[in-house]
């Protein structure tokens, strides 16, 4: 993890000093900014916070955002399990899938309690968290706080969650009473920006799953009129005719009716029906 002293953020010392909401709003910005650049996926999204954190929260060295989404298991209970995150050091990565897979550590106790965790000194919490307090001594990560937020929206969207951290290579790094407030709003900004994001990829997912199973029935629809030539048949019949090649073939309808059409369509195909009209 960076020593923080050589982390340049988007103020002065006297602005992050006396200025905190100030920061507050410059990155609250830039999060919202996100949303309208053109192309933002999440993973680019993720990581574009982290980054922003890291350089403009006072006493931050390194930054994390994580998205969670419920999942309910066989037995009824609820666990949280990691769609996507960014980290702004490949460090705070490499501790955060150690946190992840060990269930222990500031990040999964937060989404799972749906709380704050503020850790003061890593050092005193070799009790609580054994396997993850090895792990952050070595990486540096002396204090850190995490918030989590839940994802505005409706039905599927209800079960999904962010996680905000900023962590430091000091003690003491963060003031609960000053740094944690303004953070959270951080973190509520970055879950509002990240929902906004979603639901343009989900949109740009179902555009182009529409223009695919489009493209699919043209092709279809193909396919079924060569069968119908061929045969003299209807369209059910042509249509059952291509599903019963692909059940014996293992291969989906729109597989086989692309290649019947590619093999009635293709150069030599053409080149036999241009030397039968020439006679």
């Amino acid at each position: 993890m960076c020593d923080p002293s050589a982390v340049r953020g988007y103020l002065g010392d006297d602005e992050k000093q006396g200025g905190r909401i100030v920061w507050t709003e410059r990155l609250a910005r830039e999060i919202g900014a996100l949303v309208q650049a053109e192309g933002t996926t999440l993973e680019r999204a993720l990581d574009q916070m982290s980054r922003a954190a890291a350089l403009g929260v006072p006493g931050c060295s390194a930054a994390i955002v994580v998205l969670w989404r419920e999942v309910e298991g066989a037995d009824g209970s609820v666990r949280h399990v990691v769609t996507e995150y960014g980290a702004s050091h490949a460090d705070l990565s490499a501790a955060f899938e150690h946190q992840y897979t060990t269930d222990q550590g500031p990040t999964v106790e937060a989404v799972r309690e749906m709380r704050q965790v503020r850790v003061s000194d890593i050092l005193r919490e070799s009790h609580r968290w054994p396997r993850y307090t090895s792990m952050a001594v070595q990486s540096g990560d002396r204090s850190s706080l995490t918030l989590p937020s839940l994802l505005p929206g409706e039905g599927a969207d209800d079960d999904r969650v962010v996680t905000f951290g900023v962590h430091s290579g000091r003690a003491d790094s963060f003031d609960e009473n000053v740094v944690a407030p303004l953070t959270a709003l951080l973190a509520e900004h970055a879950a509002a920006a990240l929902y906004s994001v979603g639901r343009a990829a989900d949109s740009d997912r179902r555009t182009a799953h529409m223009r695919r199973a489009m493209s699919a029935r043209a092709v279809i629809d193909q396919a079924k009129g060569i069968i119908m030539h061929a045969r003299g048949c209807d369209a059910d019949t042509a249509f059952e005719a291509l599903r019963e090649v692909a059940q014996r073939n293992r291969k989906r309808v729109v597989d086989v009716a692309r290649d019947l059409v590619r093999e009635n369509t293709g150069p030599q195909q053409g080149m036999r029906r241009s030397g039968r009209a020439g006679r």
